[in-house]
């Protein structure tokens, strides 16, 4: 059970990554100062830990499940993104998502 939670800190540690990295990437920051900006450090370290996290996970769990189990920070990331910053969110990105989803539950009732 604490490896699969593992892996549940690892995926949300993975989509506040992109959330920060996003984030960083929109500032006015030019050239070294944007990889230096705050919000990209916090997305650097942010993949940092969700890496430890991951290591943890994959003592126990296997990595045929542990590995497509990570798309599901797919899924969050766009829904994400949709109410952060507008990005779109219609038929053909929730068909996307429930496919993900549905391949996810799939390997899980393996």
């Amino acid at each position: 059970m604490m490896h699969l939670l593992a892996l549940g800190f690892s995926i949300a540690l993975t989509v506040l990554g992109q959330f920060f990295l996003k984030t960083g990437s929109l500032s006015k920051a030019e050239g070294l100062r944007l990889f230096l900006h705050p919000a990209t450090l916090a997305g650097l370290f942010s993949y940092g830990f969700a890496s430890l996290f991951y290591i943890v996970a994959l003592r126990k769990i296997p990595l045929s499940i542990a590995y497509p189990s990570v798309s599901l920070s797919y899924v969050a990331v766009v829904v994400l993104a949709h109410f952060a910053w507008g990005e779109p969110l219609g038929l053909r990105q929730g068909t996307a998502l429930f496919l993900i989803i549905s391949g996810i539950a799939l390997l899980y009732k393996a």
